[in-house]
């Protein structure tokens, strides 16, 4: 596969800030997981001892909520959600009861037929999530000596928001793009056309740093975006060649494919297979015995 430049070991604490920039501090809740990796990180932006906007607060965990206040004071002004997976969001409305802040997002999330595959493969959808206010790509966030821009980037789900510090160049990411690993991709709230096209409006910008909501900030983010998006265009390519092999359902595919990762994750790989089979399908480049699913026969077109 191409090499995707991670950044996987980094110093941090539970529960403790740590100053990561002038404008941006991050707290860590213990949640360390397969899909969130050392746990989730909350930013602080703002200056120390000023009103800040917390960005993903996290899952509902009081010990981490907890952290949270005690780093800000209480004083926060502005609660901005990335998506709505527990793991970003599951905490936002019992930070907002304590501190007073509105909640920030895209909409509520995504309900579909498939919700049962998004609930057992990521962290889950919370589906009581609603925000007190609706942005949506180039919103402007404004606070005490800072401004956040949204942008829509769907893909690893419909209604994932990025947002941009432009003052210090920097992107928070949530699970758009993360250094420690490759996205998920769950149809059909997750749409790998989608995910290549918010690849692109990254590449627009002119970001020099990245902030995931799991794992180590981002330097060089144009390198690291370039990687993924030939990391993804490469698996199209196996994909192509498990079907020239002979090789027409998902399970095949994903035991050829995904030979070295954590079996744990066997079952959001085959999503992964499915979302990129589907833009296949779509693009013309692949046939479906049917509407594309995790069940349904595949041959080149």
């Amino acid at each position: 596969m191409s090499d995707i430049p991670f950044v996987k070991d980094f110093d941090f604490a539970y529960g403790e800030p740590a100053q990561l920039s002038p404008l941006v501090r991050r707290v860590i809740a213990n949640n360390p997981g397969p899909f969130t990796y050392t746990g989730s990180g909350a930013y602080l932006v703002g200056a120390q001892g000023r009103p800040s906007a917390v960005i993903d607060p996290g899952p509902d965990d009081d010990q981490h909520l907890d952290a949270i206040m005690t780093a800000t004071g209480g004083a926060i002004s502005h609660i901005l959600i990335t998506h709505t997976h527990h793991d970003h969001c599951g905490g936002a409305r019992k930070l907002a009861d304590r501190c007073g802040a509105p909640i920030y997002g895209f909409g509520p999330h995504p309900v579909d037929r498939e919700a049962a595959a998004d609930q057992a493969l990521e962290e889950g959808g919370d589906t009581s999530f609603a925000p007190d206010h609706l942005i949506g790509d180039g919103a402007a966030i404004e606070g005490d000596g800072w401004t956040l821009y949204a942008l829509h980037t769907p893909g690893h789900i419909s209604n994932h928001l990025c947002f941009c510090l432009d003052a210090e160049k920097a992107l928070f990411t949530g699970d758009h793009i993360m250094g420690w690993a490759t996205t998920v991709i769950i149809p059909p709230a997750g749409h790998m056309g989608d995910y290549f096209n918010s690849l692109e409006k990254l590449l627009a910008l002119d970001s020099a740093i990245y902030y995931p909501t799991h794992g180590a900030p981002i330097e060089n983010p144009h390198r690291f975006v370039r990687a993924v998006r030939t990391h993804r265009r490469i698996r199209d390519g196996q994909i192509i060649e498990q079907l020239k092999n002979g090789k027409s359902e998902i399970p095949d595919m994903v035991a050829a494919m995904y030979r070295d990762i954590d079996k744990r994750l066997h079952g959001a790989a085959a999503m992964n297979v499915l979302a990129h089979l589907i833009r296949l399908v779509e693009d013309g480049v692949v046939a479906a015995d049917g509407p594309a699913g995790l069940k349904s026969v595949y041959q080149l077109a």
